[in-house]
This record gives structure tokens, sequence and C-alpha cells, in this order.
């Protein structure tokens, strides 16, 4: 459903903001480590997460990528998909057709569509901070 890209998006701003939340700045390194992420491919997604504003990036010795408190609370999962991914998560056939539409639709037409929207409401009323909250006491996780 999401890019590979997104995946590592939303893990990544999840492990920057729980990070944040301890006061800590997370490096390059430490981000792909605990999100099981390619160092190289890591680097371009926080580029994009950096320029989008959903996570900042600290030059220097004591530098990383961290996320302000007060906005761990009021990012939405779907911000950071749509950073990376753009809209697309919301449009398209779940068959792959091109043609698939409400006038003219494929046989699982009307059933995702109603995925879609369930997919769209759970990414825009989920925060960053609901995301951290297992990860603190260890009921989730996010490397395979």
């Amino acid at each position: 459903m999401f890019s590979k890209a997104c995946e590592y998006g939303i893990r990544a701003s999840t492990y920057i903001a729980l990070q944040s939340h301890e006061g800590k700045r997370a490096s390059l390194k430490d981000i792909a480590r605990e999100t099981d992420s390619p160092v190289a491919f890591t680097a371009k997604i926080l580029q994009q997460l950096s320029k989008n504003k959903i996570i900042d990036s600290v030059q220097g010795a004591a530098g990383g990528f961290e996320i302000v408190k007060s906005k761990i609370n009021h990012i939405k999962l779907s911000e950071i998909v749509y950073a990376i991914d753009g809209d697309n998560v919301y449009m398209g056939c779940g068959l792959g057709l091109e043609k698939c539409n409400a006038n003219k639709p494929c046989p699982v037409h009307d059933k995702f569509v109603a995925i879609r929207d369930d997919l769209r409401d759970m990414l825009e009323n989920t925060t960053l901070y609901e995301m951290t909250s297992g990860l603190e006491v260890g009921l989730t996780y996010l490397k395979r």
C-alpha cells in the first residue's frame, strides 16, 4: 500500500519522535539501525521529511534529527505519507487497472474504495505521539 520509502519514513519519524520525547537527538546511523533501513536511503527520506518540516535537522557535533516536543502530538501520519508518497495511496485501482472508476469499476472497486477511506481515516487520526506510546513500554516495535 505504501512505497518502501514511505514505510521507512513512518518508522524513522516514529523513532525520532520517541528520541525527541526523551530529550535526545537521533543520528542518521541510529535511525537506520533502529528502523532496519539502509543508511543512504534513510538519509534521502530524512531530507524529504525535513524539507516538509516534519522533522528538524540540526548540524554540528551535537547534531542529529529531532521533532519539537510540542509538535509530536500534532503530526499526523497522513502528513508523513503525503511528504513522501503524495496522495497516491488514496487513488488508483485495487487491481492496478488504469481506467477503473465509479462509471467503469473493476470487480473490487467498491470494496477497495471503502478500504482506502478507512486508511485515510486512520492516517488522518493517528499522531506520532500515539505511534511512540507502545514503543516506550515495549508493546510495539520498529524492526522486522
